[in-house]
């Protein structure tokens, strides 16, 4: 959307905030980026209706006092359609990122909802290329984006010594072996507990926030160090002090069909992984030699002690050139001139995408 937000008016609808008020407001501001942030204000104590109504309200306010050339809605979640299924846009997009169905508490009208989207959507993309392949058949206009790179951002933790040190990391003796992203029930938190008990001495680094399950739950020992969230722009420092990235995946419905943006940001930021074996990260970047695939603790502890011992020349040069040809730009120029096509226009003019959040 940053990139989208060069060539359009971008207006990202986030996920509502509760608070202690009688009346609901939208607060919109401007990112540096240059794309702006709707967050709906919604009194607390309301009903799934009422607040559908209330966003609704909200967004039709928004959509009043813009005047677009073209109106395009935007949708990471069918569940959006509550509010806006009355809109009639200039063009749909479903940006199709994960099977939601299959996560943990998942609305019993997703699927539902997800039907009419898919019917009434121009486009749809896909997060992945295996989503790429369920999701095949049920739409005519159907192409999968897998996850890009801000290589240049991440690549800041190849310098080491030019990166200070996180506080909360600095006394953290090494190895570190390290994830960062979200902690839910797409984490196989008992493979986490099994690393850490064989390998005392590895000290495990987990970043993220920890949601959709009980913390009580996260496996306690003195070499794991639940570290909580931390800013997108703090990860290169967190990742440089790092000696292997692992990516310890359970094998559930949930993961059935991600594509971790986290592979391509591990191998930007230099640093050697271990995945479990998701469809995603064995193509391409299993296949490629790239991230080393285990099934198990066995396994896992046998990559990993791999990595922390060898040395592989070659390794970051195969590295830079696979991710020579992924960046966010050329994803959107690529989505661009799907949407051209779909709008029958010779290119993008001045649209407000309304976005809703994840």
């Amino acid at each position: 959307m940053t990139r989208a937000a060069h060539q359009c008016e971008v207006f990202f609808f986030e996920e509502p905030t509760l608070e202690d008020t009688n009346e609901p407001r939208l607060d919109v501001r401007e990112d540096p980026s240059g794309v702006r942030i709707a967050v709906p204000i919604l009194p607390a104590g309301l009903t799934e209706a009422q607040s559908a109504d209330a966003q609704r309200a909200l967004l039709d306010k928004l959509l009043s006092t813009l005047t677009p050339d073209l109106l395009i809605t935007w949708y990471y979640t069918p569940m959006a359609l509550r509010f806006s299924a009355h809109l009639q846009p200039d063009l749909l997009v479903y940006d199709n990122m994960d099977e939601l169905s299959l996560f943990a508490g998942a609305p019993r009208e997703l699927l539902e909802l997800e039907s009419m989207l898919l019917s009434r959507a121009g486009i749809v993309f896909t997060g992945g290329q295996s989503l790429f392949e369920a999701k095949r058949g049920r739409h005519s206009n159907l192409h999968a984006f897998p996850s890009s790179i801000d290589a240049q951002h991440f690549a800041q933790a190849r310098w080491k010594t030019g990166l200070p040190e996180p506080a909360d990391q600095a006394g953290i003796a090494e190895p570190r072996l390290g994830y960062f992203g979200v902690i839910d029930e797409r984490i196989d938190l008992a493979l986490v507990d099994e690393l850490a008990r064989r390998r005392p001495h590895w000290q495990f680094v987990m970043i993220g926030p920890v949601v959709k399950i009980d913390p009580a739950t996260l496996p306690r020992r003195s070499n794991i160090h639940w570290l909580g969230s931390k800013p997108y722009s703090d990860l290169p420092r967190y990742l440089a002090g790092w000696n292997v990235g692992i990516m310890p995946f359970a094998l559930n419905d949930a993961t059935r069909f991600i594509s971790p943006t986290k592979t391509p940001e591990f191998l930007a930021a230099g640093v050697p992984v271990v995945s479990t074996p998701i469809t995603d990260v064995i193509r391409p970047y299993g296949d490629a030699g790239l991230v080393e695939i285990a099934d198990g603790a066995d396994g896992f502890v046998t990559k990993a002690e791999a990595l922390l011992s060898d040395v592989r020349p070659d390794w970051l040069q195969r590295v830079d050139r696979h991710l020579a040809l992924l960046s966010w730009e050329k994803t959107w120029r690529g989505m661009s001139r799907v949407m051209d096509r779909a709008l029958e226009t010779p290119q993008l003019a001045e649209p407000s995408i309304l976005v809703r959040g994840a």
